[in-house]
């Protein structure tokens, strides 16, 4: 995008608050293929030369935090709360979303660099390690059919107190998604019977 800079043409901004979100068609009645972010590059006419898209991901939460901040917060108690986070839909969600979205992206003439995929470095971590590792997932150029993936996380020294923490772009790793689509489907399967000796084990402990 920072040729837009240099011929003089301009970046459009498209997501929640910047631009508004694009309308786009669903897929069969259902879902649909938005991304958070879409930048349009502009050429000195005001002509739109080029697209790529950004997708931010965090973590789902399980459990409530309700009490505990009711406590905290009323009483100026601290008490435990039931929150945890949904590493499973690592598997379940983020993962397909974005082999979805990245071959979707790779069918637009404009979208010359793929999907960009932003997310905290321990879910970043959590995806490559489900996908088999970086091994899984070798490095390639930048192309139409990319996912960049971008992790950030607090940077600098400790900040005094009351004080935001910096965050920063730790580490990056482009890939393509037919690589991302291969680790994922090319599961590390257990040893055999894995049902069968849970279910002798919870029926005979004493044998076990």
């Amino acid at each position: 995008m920072d040729k837009a800079r240099q011929e003089g043409g301009a970046v459009a901004v498209f997501g929640k608050g910047w631009g508004g979100e694009l309308r786009l068609p669903q897929r069969k009645g259902v879902g649909s293929y938005f991304v958070d972010w879409v930048l349009a590059r502009l050429d000195a006419c005001g002509e739109l030369a080029e697209l790529t898209a950004i997708e931010v991901q965090t973590i789902d939460t399980t459990g409530s935090y309700g009490n505990a901040r009711k406590s905290l917060s009323e009483e100026r108690k601290v008490i435990a709360d039931t929150v945890g986070l949904n590493w499973e839909n690592v598997s379940k969600r983020i993962i397909p979303q974005i082999i979805y979205k990245g071959q979707v992206l790779q069918r637009e003439d404009l979208c010359r660099s793929g999907l960009y995929f932003v997310c905290p470095h321990p879910v970043y971590h959590r995806v490559l390690e489900r996908l088999g590792g970086k091994e899984k997932l070798p490095v390639f150029p930048s192309q139409p059919a990319s996912i960049h993936f971008v992790s950030y996380d607090f940077i600098g020294n400790k900040v005094p107190d009351g004080s935001i923490m910096p965050l920063g772009v730790v580490e990056e790793h482009c890939t393509t998604v037919y690589k991302v689509q291969e680790a994922f489907s090319s599961l590390s399967l257990p040893e055999g019977n894995v049902y069968q000796n849970a279910v002798r084990r919870s029926l005979y402990p004493e044998r076990h």
